[in-house]
């Protein structure tokens, strides 16, 4: 079968590799929509997050969506010809973590695209039956695969204790901070402020329901905030942006009691932080790895229009031009928000 394949640092092409083979419990997926997010990007500029290295050759992409074509023979939730959305990590659902409901911290998961784990830049992928979700008639294969960003910015929301008219200030509005907007405004946010670098990721942001935002370098950022938020800043900070800047001045930006809920990759493990300003002030850091239980829910509030991911899907590539997808999302292509590989 057809897959993007990366052999090297800034090198995606287009080859030929094994048909997968599936087990009782699995389905074969015929994948149809790709997104290109922020850590297949990494991985294509640099060979690496932290300690997860890629060994050429390797297949990028996890945020999926596609039609069962065939079903092994313990499956009973999804049948052949389901347009199903890909939950892309399947955890060992035997572990404390697991069965506490929290399996996005599971020490076993086996999740797309996370080396040494190959991606769904694939025609056919053999997956778990119980993390593929039916997808409502009235919702896309391209949303079906943004239901994985989606449930990062639900992660986000349930991470930070978020109270009914809580304002909430989101640094970054790329892909992870435009629907972890949408997704506070959902959950009834009182406010949802935000500050990016690009002024159309500002415009989008607006008109996804930002009630006000910012360009990140504005020097009296903090003194704005909290001019809008009674002289004490919002009660909820988000990073997502993994900017080292934006998470050191989110302790100046919360307010004395808030959260502030870490979700963008900074490029360096350490970084410095305020600590006597998080004791001062009583401040909770929460970080937000993945998702854990948010298909469900992703899948219905796209459905019934609680979240338009639709807006930010700003490009489409066949397969065979997987590679000039990457490279044009690293290059920040003007006017990119989220890109789509077609296979």
């Amino acid at each position: 079968m057809k897959a993007a394949i990366m052999h090297g640092v800034r090198d995606v092409s287009t080859g030929d590799i094994p048909a997968p083979v599936i087990r009782e419990d699995e389905a074969l997926v015929r994948i149809r929509s790709v997104g290109i997010c922020g850590s297949d990007v990494h991985y294509y500029v640099h060979g690496h997050i932290g300690p997860y290295v890629v060994v050429p050759p390797y297949v990028l992409g996890h945020e999926c969506a596609g039609e069962v074509v065939e079903v092994g023979r313990a499956v009973t939730n999804v049948r052949p010809g389901d347009r199903v959305a890909v939950e892309p990590g399947v955890p060992c659902r035997r572990c404390g973590f697991c069965k506490g409901g929290r399996y996005n911290l599971c020490r076993d998961v086996v999740f797309l695209a996370a080396p040494p784990v190959q991606g769904a830049l694939v025609e056919y992928l053999a997956h778990a039956a119980d993390f593929l979700f039916p997808l409502p008639g009235n919702v896309s294969l391209h949303e079906g695969a943004m239901c994985e960003p989606l449930s990062t910015g639900m992660q986000a929301v349930r991470r930070s204790g978020l109270a009914m008219g809580d304002r909430v200030f989101i640094a970054g509005v790329g892909p992870i901070g435009l629907v972890t907007l949408q997704a506070f405004r959902a959950a009834g946010a009182g406010a949802v402020y935000a500050s990016d670098l690009a002024p159309e990721r500002l415009a989008l942001a607006r008109d996804l329901g930002a009630t006000a935002t910012f360009d990140a370098r504005d020097p009296d950022l903090v003194a704005k905030l909290r001019d809008l938020t009674d002289g004490l800043g919002p009660e909820i900070v988000v990073e997502t942006a993994g900017s080292p800047e934006a998470t050191t001045a989110s302790i100046d930006m919360v307010r004395p009691g808030g959260v502030i809920v870490l979700v963008g990759l900074v490029p360096a493990a350490t970084i410095p932080m305020n600590a006597l300003g998080i004791i001062d002030k009583e401040i909770d850091v929460r970080g937000v790895f993945r998702y854990a239980n948010t298909y469900p829910a992703a899948l219905a509030m796209v459905a019934r229009g609680a979240v338009d991911v639709k807006r930010m899907i700003t490009s489409e590539y066949p397969l065979d031009r997987a590679g000039e997808a990457f490279a044009d999302v690293a290059a920040r292509k003007p006017g990119t928000i989220k890109a789509m590989v077609v296979v």
